[in-house]
């Protein structure tokens, strides 16, 4: 075919899409502010970018100092959530592609995965991960499945059966997120189904916690957490801690995201106080008191940042100045008319208790567009950061510089 009616069907298909996009985000989200069109499509279909050549890598990502950034998987589409195994293999929840997979251990030191295969595949919207005890457990859309799993060769030994169920899939915020508490018990994080409104099944916007060996005993732990995505432990103190999206369509530079400190039997706040104890608009008259009990943010993130992953530094492998620190994976905008967030911080905890916020790894926007979206993080056991990008289908390893 010649250059230009190619060129001409190409730009042909680019419009469409977009305003496949625009039709959609107006369907579900009404008159909002877009951030960026391509990355609300990929939202919407799952579809994102290639993954990023290395030198576009090297020239676009930049680091915290005393780090430095490397691509240890690439062409993983929808590459979303992460947790090792106690024998360094990493293993990806592809949310949309409904698979886990495994990345083998980098056993010859290069910086990059070893191979990888598919652990388990046929889910629905697989998303949480732990390991505990010889068992792998996936946190599913209304189900919480688990399968025997062996972490010296990693690898599934038996036959995936749910866990929990019964869980609502309904609405917006299909993921759901676990973690095993130092308490050992299992605890669920679940979105809401909407951006603001009355929930009528109260284990949504909240979490939840439940016995590893009566699943059908979980209690409703905490509420009034629109969308805590990710969430883990202070090792120094044990504390729980949860990033939570604040609701869209209030402009661009309200409400904060957050992160919370949570406690059980606590409220956050949501649908009727925002952010710092602000009454919501369209939900908090007649709800003045919760201004007093509403349990405010430890942190307060960007408007619309979107943070996501969470995870507390453990490994004596980190630099001076992270004894007491987290990494938190901002998605990104799409609420707001300037593009915001998509990056990775770090947070620091001062002797005061204060939050201080830090870039720690940058790059994926500028310009010239998006490259990158960062979703799930994790450190690996040889203290690297790991950074799963849902947009670029890619695994970032983050480590102390050489």
């Amino acid at each position: 075919m010649p250059k230009s009616p190619r060129r001409a069907i190409v730009a042909l298909a680019a419009i469409l899409a977009l305003t496949t996009c625009a039709v959609l985000a107006y369907a579900w989200f009404g008159p909002a502010k877009i951030s960026d069109a391509r990355v609300l499509l990929a939202s919407l279909t799952g579809r994102g970018v290639d993954t990023p050549a290395r030198n576009v890598i090297a020239s676009r990502l930049h680091t915290a100092p005393g780090f430095e950034v490397g691509l240890y998987a690439g062409d993983i589409p929808g590459a979303r959530w992460l947790r090792f195994t106690s024998a360094g293999d990493l293993v990806v929840a592809r949310t949309r592609a409904g698979e886990v997979l495994l990345l083998a251990r980098d056993r010859n030191g290069d910086g990059h995965a070893d191979g990888r295969r598919v652990l388990l595949t046929g889910l629905d919207a697989p998303h949480g991960l732990a390991i505990r005890d010889g068992w792998l457990y996936v946190a599913e859309r209304t189900a919480v499945g688990r399968v025997p799993f062996d972490e010296g060769i990693g690898a599934a030994t038996g036959q995936y059966r749910h866990f929990i169920t019964g869980l609502t899939g309904d609405g917006a915020h299909v993921t759901r997120t676990i973690g095993f508490g130092p308490d050992g018990m299992l605890y669920l994080s679940q979105g809401s189904t909407c951006n603001v409104c009355e929930e009528k099944d109260h284990r949504r916007a909240a979490m939840m916690r439940f016995a590893p060996d009566a699943a059908a005993a979980g209690e409703i732990y905490a509420t009034g957490l629109r969308n805590s995505v990710g969430f883990d432990w202070a090792p120094w103190n044990s504390a729980l801690y949860a990033t939570e999206n604040g609701r869209d369509l209030l402009g661009d530079d309200f409400p904060p995201d957050e992160l919370n400190r949570v406690e059980r039997g606590a409220f956050y706040g949501w649908p009727y106080v925002n952010g710092f104890n602000v009454l919501d608009p369209d939900f908090g008259r007649g709800h003045e008191p919760l201004l007093a009990t509403a349990t405010p943010p430890a942190h307060g993130f960007r408007p619309h940042n979107a943070p996501l992953g969470l995870v507390f530094l453990r490994s004596p492998a980190r630099p001076p100045g992270y004894e007491r620190s987290a990494i938190v994976a901002l998605h990104g905008s799409w609420n707001r008319s300037v593009p915001d967030g998509y990056k990775v911080v770090s947070l620091h905890w001062r002797e005061d208790g204060s939050i201080e916020e830090r870039n720690f790894l940058t790059g994926f926007l500028a310009e010239s567009g998006v490259i990158g979206r960062p979703a799930g993080v994790a450190e690996g056991p040889d203290g690297a950061v790991y950074v799963a990008d849902d947009y670029g289908g890619a695994i970032y390893r983050v480590a102390p510089r050489k």
